[in-house]
């Protein structure tokens, strides 16, 4: 039980990767350092909304094996960079989108193609993924 001295830090970031299998994965700190382990357990979402770019909210602690998130929540409004800390509604997303590295894209993208057809060979899947990199440079979706 936390006192009245006890201080709460929540922390952003998006889940890098979750195994639902395994009930495991990894949050990336939107304050930047090493990704941070969080288990099943700590979700006090339905794991189904747990995938890769999710944003959420946690808490740290100082696990046996190095920091590990508890009390995890899905964001549901997506915060704004830069002054304020306010958030921003649903409806004012479509004037917002996080835009991505190159690589950040690169990454993301295979991830999407590998899950959605696993079997495109590896040719067909580098084809692809340049072609859509093309396309988000062209509108601006993607940083050099």
């Amino acid at each position: 039980m936390r006192s009245v001295k006890d201080v709460v830090v929540v922390h952003v970031g998006r889940i890098a990767r979750f195994d639902e299998v395994r009930g495991y994965g990894f949050i990336t700190p939107d304050e930047g350092g090493p990704d941070v382990f969080v288990h099943v357990n700590d979700l006090n979402d339905d794991k189904s909304l747990i995938t890769t770019g999710t944003s959420v909210e946690y808490e740290l602690i100082d696990g046996e094996r190095g920091l590990k998130a508890f009390d995890v929540s899905v964001i549901g409004d997506r915060l704004v960079s830069g002054g304020g800390g306010g958030r921003v509604s649903s409806a004012d997303d479509e004037a917002l989108c996080d835009v991505l590295t190159a690589t950040e894209l690169r990454i993301e993208l295979t991830e999407l193609i590998l899950d959605t057809v696993p079997d495109l060979t590896g040719a067909h899947l580098v084809k692809l993924r340049e072609s859509l990199l093309s396309f988000a440079r062209k509108h601006g979706w993607s940083e050099d």
